[in-house]
């Protein structure tokens, strides 16, 4: 019995692995494409390194004059920070990359409208982000920096850690770019008739601790730097409620006339 059941199962299962090949082999060309633009960033942006982490390390350098210099306790540090730096930023520049990459593998099962959308959510996504992480390195940034700083003086000298620095302002980066998406995604999810701008604004409380909450995760704890995350999110948020409502009503507009 069981001989028999195997019989008929293996040519199911070879139809169904013919079915799914020609899409395999599509998404594993894109991953490829996607891994190959990951790669090159991040190998343009080892060459630059030094200019990248200085460009990083200036906003500290400004913030108090007491920060003359980063240290480093272990000597593979800096070497394997430089290989992180270089590549989260591959990751940030490969993102428009990755995001047309995906289109190009869902564009065929779209309709012509939704083809249509799905440029719109890349360009506007792409935007957004690099929008987003432009705020957190020259507004958020400098302002941390400044108070985290104002705490030496003469008797207390700051050496703060290459390693640590560096990975505290990529994180920062990172999520500002990924939260500055927040009033697009509700606009998006408004527009697929998914959720509505009342239910934002009725379930506002709840997103606001869910945003206090991520924030002191992402700021490792620290209050200040919790505040400095979540306020911004706040006003992303109501952005958001906003732009949702506006276009909703946009739309029902449209469907009346």
């Amino acid at each position: 019995m069981s001989d028999y059941n195997l019989q008929k199962t293996i040519p199911a299962l070879e139809r169904s692995l013919a079915f799914f090949r020609p899409h395999h082999l599509e998404l594993r060309n894109r991953l490829v494409k996607v891994m190959a633009a990951i790669v090159t960033c991040s190998v343009v942006a080892y060459i630059f390194i030094e200019q990248i982490a200085q460009l990083f390390i200036s906003p500290l350098i400004a913030a108090n004059p007491l920060v003359g210099k980063l240290v480093y306790t272990n000597l593979p540090e800096a070497f394997v920070t430089y290989i992180k730096l270089a590549l989260i930023i591959g990751l940030l520049a490969s993102f428009p990359v990755s995001l047309y990459q995906l289109w190009l593998f869902v564009a065929p099962g779209l309709r012509k409208n939704e083809k249509r959308l799905a440029v719109t959510v890349v360009f506007w996504s792409s935007i957004l982000f690099a929008g987003g992480a432009s705020f957190a390195f020259l507004v958020v940034l400098p302002k941390m920096l400044i108070y985290f700083t104002s705490y030496a003086n003469e008797g207390l000298e700051p050496l703060p850690k290459l390693g640590l620095y560096l990975t505290f302002v990529a994180r920062m980066i990172l999520t500002f770019g990924i939260s500055f998406q927040i009033p697009f995604l509700m606009v998006m999810s408004g527009k697929a008739n998914l959720v509505t701008a009342s239910y934002f604004r009725s379930k506002r409380i709840y997103f606001y601790m869910a945003i206090v909450f991520l924030s002191f995760l992402l700021a490792a704890g620290d209050f200040m730097a919790t505040a400095l995350l979540a306020l911004p999110l706040f006003a992303l948020y109501e952005v958001g409620i906003f732009l949702s409502s506006l276009f909703n009503r946009k739309k029902e507009q449209t469907s009346e006339a």
